[in-house]
């Protein structure tokens, strides 16, 4: 009579014991796990005897008398009595058996475990992919104007410049619900808030600056990504661009105005605020007195925030509010200096809580900000967005510079403002030559930025200069008169460097730098070559369609001499004291409260 086979104890009576067949379905090679292989399962497991347990011992005679614990008469024999095992024979098999139930188990725990890795790692990547699809990016920049990336430092490091952009756009209900006038739902969004961040070459300082939103600036031409519409250049406010095509309209108009170039923007509307800033968990603000900006008599709006004098954590619609409040905190400017406030508040608080070693605090950050921001295509990815996460993690928040450009009112319009022009070139500068905005601790930064030479910064290679046509243009008017003959004389410097096409053009163009533009990638080479005849540094090279070949403009910061005036390079911690700069490790910075808005 056969056994029974029950679970994976089982016994059988005929001939040696089958191999149990599960783990080799899941493609488990059972020899491996058998103990001292087939000749251990027959010599000490099922012998040559037959239902009675003869001289090798059978499973059924081992698994009876060797058992203290088994009930007596509890054997699977064939005739219900337990044969006593041979000497030696019936402990081999016990130890055996014991050694394939340990493979068993062991062998079905790998199964599970791998198991369970193959659905952990399905389960990451489909989040993965959600992540992603989270994310919405646009174009890098739009404009026609637009700078040559500078080069390395010598050793291989570049400064990192982001655009961030925060948007006024009510075109979501709940944008809607947060602020603002219902009147502008379907307007093409305005660009509120608007912050350089600059991180240093070898990232261990960071320097921000703000521009206020009614600061009037030249705007280049652009054109929108999504409809093909084009945009001519203009004078206006600089919160305007945002709806002259985009985020990418913003950066170019950003470069126009600092000649800096820059890698990335980034860009959050109403909700996103909210969302990050619950994602974060509350950041520490403060206010000198009760605060309350809300509508009064001849000034409505208001964002509507209310808090006590001192210390205070905000989330969610609070943080919001904050951002947004104007009228409370005078006007743009102080609005500005809140933002700024909260921006060193929120790192702190980030770097306090360990972001990138805490699975959950980091998942759940992941998710807002995906959800939140839309970005330039370059960093369109979460592992783009880690990556430059993880750049900006490491500098100290001491090392933080937040400012607001000089400036002054607007001649044409009391009620905007237009760049304070040498103060506001300092900070420019200072960005360009990768200064430091603090003294590092109290020393000042003396490192240099080293430069390529500038032909060596482009892929496609200059022409021989005597194939090299340039036109050059006066640009040297302005505050003072223009130059005579200024395009002529370094026409004919370019000529004595081999460049015999180089001619003067009598068309007057106004600029306070000098340039070399060009207008498509397959004349960057010529460019940047005609730059370094000139020593003109190549972060003055731009392309442009305004230009229809290699063009020079002899600014108002050449108007005399044959060698091009190279920039002093400012001392670290330089900056004027018209930004209104506020370090990032100030914790105990609190906000005015103008007079009306207090309770």
């Amino acid at each position: 009579m056969r056994g029974i086979r029950v679970g994976q104890g089982s016994v059988q009576r005929d001939g040696t014991r089958e191999g149990v067949p599960h783990a080799r379905e899941l493609g488990w090679d059972d020899s491996l796990y058998d103990g001292d292989g087939d000749g251990d399962r027959e010599g000490n497991g099922g012998g040559s005897g037959g239902s009675g347990g003869g001289s090798g011992g059978g499973e059924d005679t081992a698994a009876g008398a060797g058992d203290p614990t088994r009930p007596e008469g509890a054997g699977d024999g064939a005739g219900g009595t337990d044969a006593a095992p041979e000497s030696g024979e019936g402990g081999d098999g016990r130890q055996s058996r014991a050694r394939r139930r340990r493979w068993r188990i062991l062998r079905w725990a790998a199964a599970v475990l791998s198991l369970l890795i193959l659905v952990t790692a399905g389960a990451g990547y489909l989040y993965y992919r959600h992540l992603n699809g989270n994310i919405r990016s646009g174009e890098r920049a739009n404009g026609t104007d637009g700078l040559t990336k500078p080069a390395a430092n010598a050793v291989g490091q570049t400064p990192l410049n982001i655009l961030l952009i925060g948007s006024d756009s009510r075109n979501k209900a709940e944008n809607v619900a947060l602020g603002g006038s219902r009147d502008s739902i379907g307007n093409p969004p305005l660009a509120d808030v608007q912050m350089l961040v600059h991180v240093s070459a070898d990232r261990k300082n960071a320097s921000v600056v703000s521009i206020p939103r009614d600061t009037r600036v030249d705007i280049p031409e652009c054109k929108d990504a999504k409809t093909g519409k084009i945009y001519p250049k203009t004078n206006t406010i600089i919160n305007e661009t945002l709806a002259r095509g985009g985020p990418g309209c913003t950066l170019s108009t950003w470069e126009n105005l600092t000649g800096v170039y820059i890698d990335h923007w980034m860009t959050i509307d109403f909700s996103g605020v909210v969302k990050m800033a619950d994602a974060i968990g509350g950041v520490e603000v403060c206010v000198k007195d009760n605060i309350w900006d809300r509508p009064l008599p001849g000034v409505p709006g208001g964002s509507g925030l209310k808090l006590t004098a001192g210390p205070h954590q905000i989330k969610g619609k609070q943080a919001l509010q904050w951002l947004r409040t104007r009228h409370a905190f005078v006007s743009d400017l102080g609005r500005a200096k809140a933002q700024h406030m909260y921006m060193n508040a929120m790192i702190r608080e980030l770097q306090s809580q360990n972001v990138f070693t805490d699975t959950v605090r980091l998942t759940t950050l992941a998710e807002a900000a995906t959800k939140s921001l839309e970005v330039s295509e370059e960093i369109g990815t979460v592992k783009q967005l880690y990556d430059l996460s993880m750049q900006l993690k490491s500098v100290p928040s001491n090392r933080i510079t937040m400012t607001t450009m000089p400036w002054l009112t607007d001649p044409r319009n009391a009620n905007h403002l237009v760049p304070r022009e040498a103060d506001a070139a300092k900070l420019w500068t200072m960005l360009r030559q990768d200064v430091a905005f603090d003294r590092n601790g109290g020393e000042a930064d003396t490192g240099e930025t080293a430069e390529k030479p500038a032909e060596t910064l482009s892929k496609d290679p200059a022409a021989d200069p005597a194939d090299t046509g340039v036109i050059v243009r006066n640009g040297t008017g302005g505050a003072q008169s223009p130059v005579p003959g200024r395009a002529g004389d370094i026409a004919k410097l370019l000529n004595g460097k081999g460049f015999t096409l180089a001619k003067s053009d009598s068309e007057p163009s106004r600029q306070e730098k000098t340039t070399v533009s060009f207008p498509s990638a397959d004349l960057e080479g010529d460019a940047l070559a005609v730059a370094k005849a000139l020593g003109i540094p190549a972060g003055s090279v731009k392309i442009s369609t305004d230009v229809s070949g290699v063009t020079v403009v002899v600014g108002a910061d050449w108007r005399s001499g044959s060698a091009y005036p190279k920039e002093a390079r400012p001392e670290a911690g330089g900056i004027p004291d018209t930004a209104d700069a506020i370090n990032g490790s100030e914790k105990n910075a609190c906000m005015d409260v103008y007079k009306p808005y207090r309770f």
